[in-house]
């Protein structure tokens, strides 16, 4: 807590509470019918309490600085107790120099620090003495302890927020680092897999294999630029994965037919980079790939109940056990991870087989949507033109 913060608070409670005991006293007397003068009240009880304002910041630093926990807890309760008698003192001083204190051998208020016969500076002790013992136990108890309390109660609770400010920064970064473990193994999954297709035809067809390196080298570029975002835009995502087909549909040439059905709301959807990818090329490499005639892959998204549903299917023959990742690859394992890891119960991601047969991947996550890029009709043109 600030220091001045401190101070503020300390003078305002404290002035609360002189006008809430003036307005008391005034009440009292009121109802008693003895002489009442509410300035005269006030001042009484703005020298009694006003008194401890300036002091109660010191007691609360002292106390927050030296919290009473540990080994260390019997040494600070004698600082605590010299702390307590040091304050008695300090208040009795002030006491003594703002107001009249009662003289118990004239029977009447007379001031600790001035003789009124005499004009003249006169500092009774035996005043400061009465109203140290008189105040002592009060202030202390009354006063003193209950600012300790609430310094430790602040105290305590501020080292609780930073507790869980450090835990919650601690499972961030192990969030991040989890995601980004997890997204390394897809970016040499996928490229693996991309330089196999290369290395099938260097050996029949050198100049559609230099194609295909070209291309590889766009989709490493791309990768390059996003290599520490997690979160991409469905458009950006649909470019990535425009540029990984074009490598396939050289590899496929006729038999390898892409149909793109994107709803254009969803261009501008938050998506996890790398999302697409290795669905497409799960779709390609356990459904295109077993076929001797031509292959189909389906890309669907759209949004519906504040879902961002996104569907790759083909027309392959399907998945071993639909609904089951225990035998799939490693694309759709790791997908399934980041999934969890980034929208935990938020998402599903489900293998289906349709009716009219072949494999279909089903993801589902929340439709955020964030600012859109100016190329996304640029985009959909190309798409379409690939497809």
């Amino acid at each position: 807590m600030h220091a001045w913060l401190v101070w503020a608070i300390s003078f305002g409670v404290w002035t609360l509470i002189a006008l809430a005991g003036a307005v008391t006293m005034y009440q009292f007397n009121r109802m008693r019918g003895w002489p009442r003068n509410f300035g005269s009240m006030l001042s009484l009880e703005l020298s009694q309490s006003l008194t401890y304002a300036p002091l109660t910041p010191f007691v609360f630093l002292l106390a927050c600085r030296y919290p009473i926990r540990g080994d260390a807890w019997q040494r600070r309760l004698g600082l605590y107790l010299v702390g307590g008698l040091v304050f008695t003192l300090a208040h009795v001083v002030l006491r003594g120099l703002t107001y009249h204190v009662w003289d118990a051998g004239t029977a009447s208020y007379a001031s600790a620090i001035w003789d009124s016969h005499a004009h003249a500076v006169k500092i009774r002790w035996d005043l400061f003495e009465s109203l140290f013992f008189f105040n002592v136990v009060d202030d202390i108890t009354g006063t003193y302890v209950p600012i300790v309390l609430i310094a430790h109660v602040v105290s305590y609770y501020q080292r609780f927020r930073q507790r869980e400010l450090r835990t919650s920064q601690l499972q961030t970064q192990l969030a991040k680092a989890h995601l980004q473990a997890l997204k390394s193994q897809l970016q040499p999954h996928f490229l693996f897999n991309t330089m196999h297709s290369i290395s099938a035809l260097m050996l029949t067809d050198v100049q559609a294999a230099d194609r295909m390196m070209s291309r590889l080298s766009d989709l490493l570029r791309m990768t390059l630029d996003a290599e520490e975002t997690q979160i991409t835009t469905l458009s950006r995502e649909l470019e990535f994965v425009n540029c990984y087909l074009e490598i396939e549909k050289i590899r496929f040439e006729e038999r390898l037919n892409v149909i793109l059905d994107i709803s254009p709301e969803t261009l501008d959807a938050q998506v996890p980079q790398l999302l697409l990818q290795p669905l497409v090329d799960n779709a390609v490499k356990h459904g295109i790939s077993k076929l001797s005639a031509a292959g189909e892959i389906r890309i669907r998204v759209q949004a519906q109940n504040g879902e961002l549903q996104l569907e790759i299917s083909d027309n392959g023959p399907g998945f071993c056990k639909p609904g089951s990742f225990q035998h799939e690859g490693l694309g759709l394992r790791v997908t399934r991870e980041r999934l969890e890891s980034l929208y935990g119960q938020d998402q599903s991601m489900e293998l289906l087989s349709p009716p009219e047969g072949g494999g279909m991947v089903r993801v589902c996550i929340p439709f955020r949507v964030q600012p859109g890029d100016s190329r996304q009709g640029a985009l959909l043109t190309t798409l379409r033109q690939t497809g």
